[in-house]
C-alpha cells in the first residue's frame, strides 16, 4: 500500500487460564506458536514497522519473537494496565514523522489473515476514518465487547461486557479486537483515555468514543468468518483453533491438487509443502518443514517431521524425523527412521527397521527386522533380515561402510568400525569384526553337530518326542 503502515502486536498478557508455565502466545498450533502466526500475517502486509508489546515472561516472549521475526521492535509495557496503554507505548516507539495507518493485532488471535486485513486497511484509508475495526455477529456474545450503533446504523462506540448495561449485553455484534487507526487520531484519543472502568484499565476500545467526539470517523466492518477473530485463552480454545487451522491447511492442499483421503485424521503443519498428485492416506501427521514431491504416497498411520520426500516415494505406517527419501524410495511398514538417514533413489527400508544416521545408496535395500546406525551403504546392496550394525562400544559411536552390490547375509552383526568392500558377500549368521575385501565371502566357521536321540532322552513324553519317533519310523 502506498500509505505508510505499522503493525502493533499485543503480547503482554499473562494468560492465566492456560494454566501453563509456557507463556500463552508461545503455545503452538499448526507447528508454529500463536504469536508466530500473527507475526507471519503482519509480515504479509509488508509494513514499514512491526512492534510487539511484551510484559509477562518478557525474556521468553521477546526471544521467541525475535527468533521468528528479527526486525520486530520490542516494547515493554509499564505498570499502567490495559490495551490502551500498550498501544500508547507502541506508538511512542514509531518515528515522530510517521503519519500513516496503524494496525493493532493480538498475539493470541492466530487465524487472522492478510486478505482480510488488507481489505480493512483499504476501506479505512478510502473512507478517511480515524478508526476502523473488525466485528462479527455472535448468537451468544457472552464475555465479548459490544458494538454500539445509533438508530441509523452509524457507530457510536464500544462497550466492554463488564461495563455494559443489560440492554447493551443483548447486542450481538461484537468487537473483534482487530483495529486500524490513523496515527494522529489514535494519539489524541489515547491522551484522553483514563482507567475509570470496572477493570481499572486503560481500554483501547475507549478510543472509538474519543475519536467520534473529536469529529473523526469510526466504523466497524463485520466479517462472516468468526474464526478470524477467535482468541485463544485456554487449552480448549487452543485445540479448537488448532483443529480449524488444520482444516484450512488441508483444504488448501486439496484445492492445490493433493489427494487427502480423510481430512479428519490428517494433520499438516503450516510450513509443510506438498506438490500436486501426492496421495495422503488416513492417520498421517506431517510436521515442521516436511516437503513432499509429486506422486508420493504417504500413510496410512505415518508421521513425518522435517523430512524430504522425493517424487513417487512411498512411506507407510512409519515414523521419520530429519530424513531424506529420494525418488521412488519405499519405506515401511513399521519403520522408525531417525535423524540423518538418507535413502537413495529406488532404495528400500522395510518392515520393522530402525535407521539412524544411515546413508543408503540408490537401489539398496534394508528389507526387514534390522538396525542400521552410523552406516554408509553403497548402491545396489542388500542387507539381510535380522542384521544389526553394532555402532556403539559403550563409549563412542563408530562408522560402518558397506560398498556397492554387497550381499549381507541374514542375522549378521557388523561390529563397527568395519568396511565391507564392493561386491562382497557375508554368510548367514556372520559376526563381521574385520574389514572384508571387495568380492570376498566372509563367514564364521563353526561345524554343525547333530546329537542323535537327544529329544527322546531329555524330553520323553513330549509332543516333540512323539513326532521324532514317528519320523524315525517313517524314515526307516
Amino acid at each position: 500500500m502506498a500509505e505508510k503502515l505499522a503493525v502493533v502486536i499485543l503480547a503482554a498478557g499473562q494468560g492465566t487460564r492456560m494454566k501453563s508455565s509456557v507463556p500463552k502466545v508461545l503455545h503452538k498450533i499448526g507447528g508454529r506458536s500463536l504469536i508466530a502466526h500473527v507475526l507471519d500475517t503482519a509480515a504479509g502486509m509488508q509494513p514499514d514497522a512491526v512492534i510487539a508489546v511484551v510484559r509477562h515472561e518478557r525474556e521468553l516472549v521477546a526471544e521467541a519473537i525475535l527468533d521468528h521475526a528479527p526486525h520486530t521492535v520490542i516494547v515493554d509495557q509499564d505498570e499502567v494496565p490495559g490495551t490502551g496503554r500498550a498501544v500508547e507505548l507502541a506508538v511512542a516507539a514509531l518515528p515522530a514523522d510517521f503519519a500513516g495507518s496503524i494496525v493493532v493485532l493480538s498475539g493470541d488471535v492466530p487465524l487472522i489473515d492478510v486478505p482480510t486485513l488488507e481489505r480493512l486497511v483499504r476501506g479505512h484509508i478510502d473512507h478517511q476514518r480515524g478508526m476502523t475495526l473488525l466485528s462479527a455477529v455472535f448468537e451468544n456474545p457472552t464475555g465479548l465487547g459490544r458494538i454500539l450503533r445509533d438508530a441509523d446504523g452509524s457507530m457510536r462506540g464500544i462497550v466492554e461486557e463488564k461495563d455494559a448495561t443489560e440492554a447493551q449485553r443483548r447486542i450481538t455484534e461484537i468487537n473483534g479486537g482487530i483495529y486500524v487507526f490513523a496515527r494522529t487520531a489514535l494519539e489524541s484519543a489515547l491522551a484522553e483515555i483514563d482507567t475509570n472502568n470496572a477493570q481499572g484499565e486503560k481500554y483501547l476500545t475507549d478510543a472509538a468514543a474519543r475519536i467520534l467526539a473529536g469529529g473523526g470517523a469510526v466504523d466497524a466492518v463485520a466479517t462472516d468468518d468468526t474464526w478470524l477473530i477467535a482468541g485463544v485463552n485456554d487449552r480448549v480454545q487452543l485445540s479448537d483453533a488448532g483443529r480449524e487451522l488444520n482444516r484450512r491447511i488441508v483444504r488448501a492442499h486439496q484445492h492445490a491438487g493433493v489427494t487427502i483421503h480423510d481430512p479428519a485424521s490428517t494433520w499438516i503443519d503450516a510450513d509443510v509443502s506438498i506438490e500436486p498428485d501426492v496421495e495422503v492416506l488416513p492417520g498421517t501427521f506431517l510436521h515442521g518443514a516436511t516437503s513432499i514431491a509429486t506422486g508420493a504416497v504417504i500413510g496410512p498411520d505415518t508421521t513425518l517431521v522435517d523430512c524430504e520426500v522425493g517424487e513417487g516415494a512411498q512411506i507407510r505406517r512409519s515414523e521419520a524425523t530429519l530424513a531424506v527419501f529420494s525418488a521412488g524410495a519405499q519405506v515401511g511398514p513399521f519403520s522408525f527412521i531417525r535423524p540423518g538417514t538418507e535413502l537413495g533413489e529406488g532404495g528400500k527400508i522395510g518392515a520393522f527397521v530402525e535407521a539412524k544416521n544411515a546413508k543408503i545408496g540408490s537401489g539398496s535395500k534394508v528389507p526387514h527386522l534390522s538396525y542400521v546406525g552410523d552406516v554408509t551403504i553403497g548402491e545396489g546392496s542388500n542387507i539381510g533380515a535380522g542384521t544389526i550394525v553394532a555402532n556403539y562400544d559403550g563409549v563412542k559411536k563408530h562408522q560402518t561402510t558397506v560398498g556397492d552390490a554387497v550381499r549381507v547375509g541374514s542375522k549378521n552383526v557388523l561390529i563397527a568400525p568395519v568396511t565391507i568392500g564392493d561386491g562382497a558377500y557375508t554368510a548367514a549368521g556372520a559376526m563381521v569384526r574385520k574389514d572384508v575385501p571387495p568380492g570376498a565371502l566372509t563367514m564364521n566357521v563353526a561345524p554343525q553337530r547333530n546329537i542323535e536321540g537327544w529329544v527322546a532322552e531329555n524330553r520323553p513324553g513330549t509332543s516333540s518326542a512323539q513326532a521324532a519317533e514317528q519320523g524315525r519310523e517313517e524314515r526307516a
